[in-house]
């Protein structure tokens, strides 16, 4: 992807245009090439008004690729990219803090909160780790080499360095990073026909567990898949396209909990998660799939529609370690999360 010649303002990147034409393959490259930038913009924006469209080379800096600055006459260069400042509102603080666990020369390893975005996504485009560390650091360069669901807290890799980012961007692109995760959820109230050994022999389960003694481990590799405009991702009849790793770490102690368990509280288990390939949601529909929903999942097993800013009942989710050999070194590289998990009241309650 081309480079922006604008560094960040305000910590957010700056937007990028095509124009039509040119000999590289995009989707406009046959459409024909207007006779200047005013008549490409007028054309492509037929809603916005003059004034609006002068202020996208006055006040947004509308800029070639090469770093030269546009005015409405300039010829539009074929198929090429133009870069601007998008105008964004301020957005209420999501109040929330990002932990620091490890900086050095290439790298800035975060705490990611829950409910706060990775990245520029929808209606947070202030409220997400990259436009806040920019921010902060005054380091326009910082970007995300990987993501976390926003309802997901923990290990976010950051690079500070674009000469060495897509060394690290590569081991992602590969999977050469082994990611865990830790994630606490209710487990079956009653033991059922199905033991350990069969739930951890079969890759691809049809059926839900019935029973999780300590030591329970399991693999479940399915073919997962969203309809568009539909925020659940479900298992569908099909060849896998995911495969996932979970193991009962622990059932939570009295002592774990913030209130003393009744008769009706359900024993909850800590498990250890283990993606082998990195679909959307893939942990959390796995562990739908067998029964046991993330507890706080806001999505599964139904979709609550979660007003953003309500923080009552956080995702008990965390990406708990990143293990990798360095690209740069050849060192073995392991970042452990500061953070932990504990149910709310609420989700001991439902």
């Amino acid at each position: 992807m081309a480079r922006s010649p604008l560094l960040p303002r305000e910590g957010i990147s700056a937007t990028r245009l095509r124009a039509p034409g040119g000999a590289g393959m995009h989707a406009r490259m046959h459409q024909p090439v207007p006779p200047s930038v005013g008549a490409w913009l007028r054309a492509d924006f037929p809603d916005a008004s003059e004034d609006e469209i002068l202020d996208l080379t006055a006040t947004r800096e509308l800029t070639a690729d090469d770093g030269s600055r546009v005015s409405l006459d300039d010829p539009v260069i074929p198929g090429g990219f133009y870069w601007f400042h998008r105008s964004v509102p301020p957005e209420e603080r999501v109040p929330v803090e990002i932990g620091i666990v490890h900086e050095d020369e290439h790298l800035l390893v975060v705490d990611k909160p829950h409910f706060l975005a990775s990245t520029p996504n929808g209606r947070f485009v202030r409220e997400c780790v990259v436009t806040r560390m920019r921010v902060e650091r005054d380091d326009p360069d910082l970007v995300a080499i990987h993501r976390l669901d926003r309802v997901t807290a923990g290990l976010l890799l950051l690079s500070k360095r674009p000469e060495t980012r897509g060394a690290y961007q590569t081991l992602f692109q590969n999977r050469r990073i082994r990611k865990t995760y830790r994630a606490l959820a209710a487990l079956p109230p009653a033991p059922g026909a199905e033991s350990a050994g069969d739930a951890g022999r079969g890759l691809a389960q049809e059926t839900t567990v019935a029973e999780v003694p300590p030591g329970w481990a399991a693999c479940r590799a399915t073919l997962l898949h969203k309809e568009s405009g539909d925020r659940q991702v479900r298992e569908v009849p099909g060849p896998p396209n995911s495969r996932t790793e979970a193991r009962l770490v622990r059932i939570l102690e009295e002592a774990d909990l913030p209130i003393a368990p009744a008769s009706a509280t359900p024993r909850i288990g800590e498990f250890e998660l283990t993606p082998h390939t990195g679909r959307t949601h893939q942990l959390r529909v796995h562990m739908q799939g067998w029964g046991m929903p993330i507890l706080g999942d806001p999505v599964y097993p139904v979709d609550l529609g979660p007003d953003p800013y309500d923080l009552s009942s956080p995702l008990q989710l965390l990406a708990h370690r990143l293990e990798f050999r360095d690209p740069l070194t050849g060192e073995g590289r392991v970042f452990d999360s500061r953070l932990t998990l504990v149910p709310t009241r609420s989700q001991l309650e439902k």
